[in-house]
């Protein structure tokens, strides 16, 4: 939607006239965008193979208090391809690209799912001027990250399969159902609240798929990217917020992640930790009240607080 709420008419790669937000280049790729709401900013990054849609729980409880700005990333959703694989330092200038092409340069919280912890994490140390807050969201943790090895051989084999599966039909024919069993299985309501046409729209397309396997091969060299800028670059001194899913199944696999997630609190210095209970790794669709919670109090310097 525009700024006054109202839909645009644009014809992003896999989109209508219909889709909500609009249509906004970042360096050569066309990328989906939405504003919402107003108030103090705060972006919302979704983990590997996310979707702007998969916010919409979130977001009605934000935009009476934020402007709330969503994207696509690259390949998923509504955004056009992307020829250049992810690294850290990328995905955080397309966030700040993204907030200029709307305007918006005033500081802003920057909120990061799974995969895109990495790259809110990244902006925060790379552009502190422009950070109000961060609050990760179940975010991914990688202790003692290092490149891996034969990154060229990595992507291209990445780029072979995804044509080769492409070409073959399987997203049309799968990538809805792995879709929804996907998101059924990583949430403790075991169900998918996105809307069944925008999941046909989104991951019935090879691009999707193509984009996955990108972000899926170059993990590890974004995990070791960030790794470094944590030496070089210190966080800017705003409230930082880790939010952990806990399942509440006690499992030993759970209380492990917990803890991982508890020494990523710390080694950001000393970050907020908060506990999601009981929610699967899609905390923004099992418990979307504590994920616009750690959004509101993590920019209490810019005023306006929601309940």
């Amino acid at each position: 939607m525009n700024r006054r709420g109202r839909r645009t008419r644009t014809t992003p790669g896999s989109g209508t006239a219909s889709t909500p937000g609009r249509i906004i280049r970042i360096g050569s790729v066309p990328t989906h965008v939405l504003r919402e709401g107003a108030g103090p900013v705060c972006v919302l990054s979704g983990g590997l193979g996310s979707s702007w849609f998969d916010w919409d729980p979130v977001v009605p409880l934000l935009a009476p208090h934020r402007t709330v700005v969503r994207f696509d990333r690259p390949g998923l959703g509504f955004s056009a391809p992307d020829p250049q694989p992810p690294t850290a330092v990328g995905e955080a200038d397309r966030i700040r690209r993204v907030l200029d092409a709307l305007g918006l340069t005033t500081p802003c919280t920057v909120v990061g799912h799974s995969l895109a912890g990495f790259h809110a994490e990244a902006f925060a140390r790379l552009y502190p001027a422009r950070t109000a807050g961060l609050v990760l969201v179940d975010g991914s943790v990688e202790e003692d990250a290092r490149p891996p090895r034969a990154p060229a051989l990595r992507i291209a084999a990445a780029r072979l399969l995804g044509a080769a599966l492409g070409t073959a039909g399987l997203p049309r024919a799968l990538g809805r159902t792995t879709r929804r069993l996907i998101v059924r299985t990583t949430t403790v309501r075991h169900r998918d609240p996105a809307p069944e046409e925008l999941v046909r729209r989104s991951y019935r397309t090879s691009r999707v798929l193509r984009a996955v396997l990108m972000e899926d091969a170059t993990y590890g060299d974004v995990a070791a990217e960030l790794a470094a800028l944590r030496i070089r670059y210190p966080l800017p001194r705003v409230p930082v917020t880790v939010l952990a899913a806990y399942d509440a199944s006690e499992s030993p696999r759970g209380l492990r992640w917990l803890e991982r997630q508890r020494r990523l609190a710390a080694e950001l210095g000393g970050a907020e930790f908060r506990i999601s209970a009981p929610a699967g790794h899609l905390v923004m669709c099992d418990d979307p009240a504590a994920v616009a919670r750690a959004v509101l109090r993590s920019s209490p310097r810019l005023g306006q607080e929601g309940p």
